[in-house]
C-alpha cells in the first residue's frame, strides 16, 4: 500500500514538473536536475557546445521511438541507445526524469508507466513506472557532455554512472573498449539488427584478453569469430596499419593492467567529429565527419578485403591480396589437402613439408598481420633474443615475435605462439614474426 502511494505521489510531481518545463529551456540546457523531468516535444538535452544532443528519435516510419544520442551536424548519426530492445510508441509519451531516488529513468505515460527497460533487470521486474533506470541511486544530476557522455554525478560531481560504459554500436572519442579484469564487466559493441532495427543484432566487436590482446568480431548466430584487428604492438593493432596515418587527428591510448585492458582513441584539438560503427553486415568502420561534403568519410574499414577473413588459408597459410590466388603456405609448409586448395578452398591450411622433433630454426616472415594470440604467452619485458632463446629451448613453440614494435632493433617483449598459427596476412607495414622450422627446411631458404 506504501509503495502504491509513493507510486501515485510520484507521477503527480512528475505531471507537475512537466507543466513547468518549456522548449526553449529544453532545447538549451545540457542537464536534468534532481526531481525534474522533459517529456514529449521538450525531451531534448543538448551539450554545451552543441556537439550532440539527447532526445526522442524514431525508426520504422514513425511508429518505434527510441531514446538515443546523436552528432548534432548528423542526426542520423546515433551514437548510443537506451531502450534499443524496447520501443516506445509514441514521442509524446515519453518522459525522461531523475526521480527523488536519484534514478535516471524513462516512463512511458501511453502505457500505465509499464517497465520497457531496465540497467538493473530486477528492479525492472518489480518497478512497473520504469522503463529505462540508470539504477543509480544517490544521483544529483544528469549531464551530457562534449564528448557524447550522459553522466549520472552526486552532489560532490563524483560520476555515478555513465553511458560510455554501456556502449551500443558505436564508440567515439574517450570511450573504453575493452574489459574490466577485475569484475569482468566487458565494454564492447554489439551491431543494429538493421539499419531501421537498433535492436542488438548478431555481431559483437570485443576485446580477447587470452593472450595478447586484440579485438574480434563475433557472429552471434553461428558463434564464430569473422574478424580481428591482430594485437596491439605499442604502437597500433598489428592489422590495421593506417592507424599510423591519423597523427595529428587522433591519439591511441591502450591499457594493459592486471585491473584492466582497454583501448581509446582522443580527437585532437580541432579535429572534426568522428565515430567507430559495428554495422549490421558485420563491418566496422571508422568514420569522420567531412564538412564541405556534408557527410561521413570512411577512413577504415574491417575486414578490408579477402585477406582480412577470419581464418580464410587456415593454419600456417598466409594471405596476400595481390597474388591471383590468395592463399599460400609458411615457408617450410605445404597444403593439407592439394585437391580442396586446387578448388580455391584452403580453410583447411597447411601441415609441416618436414616433421619437427625438436631444436630446428627460425625463418623470418616479414610484413604481416601477426597471427591469433588466444592462447599465446606474452613477456612485455623480455628482449627480441631472450624471447628467440625461450622459444627455441621450448619443443612446443612454434613461433615467437615482438609485442611492442617502438625503440628499433626489431623491436621488444615476447609473444610465443605453441601450436597452429591461424589468421597470418601480408600487409604494408605488417610486423615480422619468426616460424620456427626443421633444420633442412631451414636451410633451403637461408
Amino acid at each position: 500500500m506504501m509503495s502504491q502511494s509513493l507510486h501515485r505521489l510520484f507521477l503527480a510531481i512528475l505531471s507537475v514538473l512537466l507543466l513547468t518545463v518549456t522548449a526553449a529551456s529544453a532545447a538549451a540546457d545540457s542537464t536534468l536536475t534532481r526531481r525534474s523531468a522533459i517529456g514529449g516535444d521538450q525531451l531534448r538535452l543538448v551539450s554545451p557546445g552543441d556537439i550532440f544532443q539527447l532526445g526522442l528519435f524514431s525508426v520504422a516510419n514513425h511508429t518505434k521511438w527510441f531514446l538515443g544520442i546523436w552528432f548534432t551536424v548528423s542526426p542520423e548519426a546515433v551514437i548510443w541507445v537506451a531502450n534499443r530492445d524496447r520501443p516506445l510508441n509514441a514521442s509524446s509519451s515519453g518522459i525522461l526524469a531523475l526521480s527523488g531516488r536519484g534514478d535516471l529513468v524513462l516512463l512511458d505515460a501511453a502505457s500505465n508507466n509499464e517497465t520497457v527497460w531496465s540497467s538493473n533487470s530486477s528492479a525492472a521486474a518489480s518497478n512497473n513506472e520504469t522503463v529505462w533506470s540508470s539504477n543509480s541511486s544517490a544521483a544529483a544530476v544528469a549531464q551530457l557532455g562534449d564528448n557524447g557522455n550522459l553522466m549520472l554525478a552526486d552532489a560532490a560531481g563524483a560520476v555515478l554512472w555513465q553511458s560510455f560504459d554501456h556502449p551500443t554500436n558505436t564508440y567515439v572519442s574517450e570511450m573504453r573498449i575493452g574489459k574490466d579484469v577485475e569484475t569482468g564487466a566487458e565494454w564492447s559493441l554489439s551491431s543494429w539488427r538493421h539499419d531501421h532495427d537498433p535492436s542488438a543484432g548478431d555481431f559483437r566487436y570485443v576485446m580477447d584478453t587470452r593472450g595478447s590482446p586484440e579485438l574480434h568480431i563475433w557472429r552471434k548466430e553461428r558463434k564464430s569469430k569473422t574478424y580481428r584487428t591482430g594485437p596491439w604492438n605499442g604502437v597500433r593493432f598489428s592489422g590495421i596499419p593506417e592507424m599510423a596515418t591519423y597523427k595529428g587527428m587522433f591519439e591511441f591510448q591502450f591499457t594493459d593492467t592486471a585491473d584492466e585492458v582497454s583501448y581509446m582513441y582522443h580527437a585532437s584539438v580541432g579535429s572534426p567529429p568522428s565515430r567507430v560503427v559495428l554495422h549490421e553486415s558485420g563491418v566496422i568502420q571508422r568514420m569522420v565527419w567531412n564538412s564541405a561534403a556534408l557527410g561521413w568519410s570512411i577512413f577504415w574499414s574491417g575486414p578490408r578485403d579477402e585477406c582480412d577473413k577470419y581464418g580464410v588459408c587456415g593454419a600456417f597459410g598466409v594471405c596476400n591480396e595481390v597474388d591471383a590466388v590468395v592463399c599460400g603456405c609458411v615457408r617450410g609448409f605445404r597444403p593439407r589437402s592439394p585437391a580442396e586448395w586446387r578448388m580455391r578452398n584452403a580453410s583447411g591450411g597447411c601441415v609441416r613439408s618436414t616433421p619437427l622433433q625438436c631444436g630446428g630454426g627460425f625463418y623470418g616472415l616479414r610484413g604481416v598481420k601477426l597471427p591469433e594470440t588466444h592462447g599465446s604467452s606474452v613477456d612485455a619485458g623480455a628482449s627480441l633474443e631472450e624471447c628467440r632463446r625461450r622459444c627455441l629451448a621450448n619443443c612446443s613453440c612454434t613461433a615467437y615475435a615482438a609485442s611492442d614494435i617502438r625503440g628499433g632493433d626489431g623491436g621488444s617483449g615476447c609473444i610465443q605462439w605453441c601450436g597452429e598459427l591461424v589468421d597470418t596476412r601480408f600487409i604494408d607495414g605488417g610486423q615480422d614474426i619468426f616460424v620456427r622450422l626443421a633444420m633442412s627446411d631451414l636451410g633451403n631458404y637461408n
